[in-house]
């Protein structure tokens, strides 16, 4: 099995609830701490366009940062570089976890997802 890179955050519970299933599918993981090294709007526009969903799909709508930003009125205005750049700019803004193997990404955690992309 190859090794997966996992964007998350140590307190978020879906992000420890998606690595636990990882480990015990038997991945190899190299955890990255989505606020402190959030990933660039590259590496972002990388894993959007992998990932086959909607850019908007990345952001964590349900955060501070997200709300306080106001970012729920103005998103539709921003171009795709705009969005990539302010995701990259606070980790807080992205929906975690974010997973890949370089070729497949998934966002979030649902485990019948995970079933299909990692099983």
């Amino acid at each position: 099995m190859s090794k997966l890179v996992v964007y998350q955050y140590p307190k978020c519970s879906t992000c420890r609830n998606a690595v636990k299933w990882l480990q015990a599918a038997g991945h190899e993981l190299e955890l990255r701490h989505i606020v402190e090294t959030p990933p660039t709007p590259e590496e972002l526009n990388d894993l959007v366009t992998k990932s086959g969903l909607e850019l908007k799909k990345f952001f964590n709508t349900s955060g501070e940062a997200y709300k306080s930003l106001g970012l729920k009125d103005k998103l539709a205005d921003y171009t795709r570089e705009e969005q990539l750049k302010l995701l990259a700019s606070n980790g807080m803004l992205i929906k975690r976890p974010i997973v890949t193997d370089g070729e497949k990404v998934t966002v979030g955690f649902k485990e019948d997802n995970y079933q299909a992309a990692w099983s």
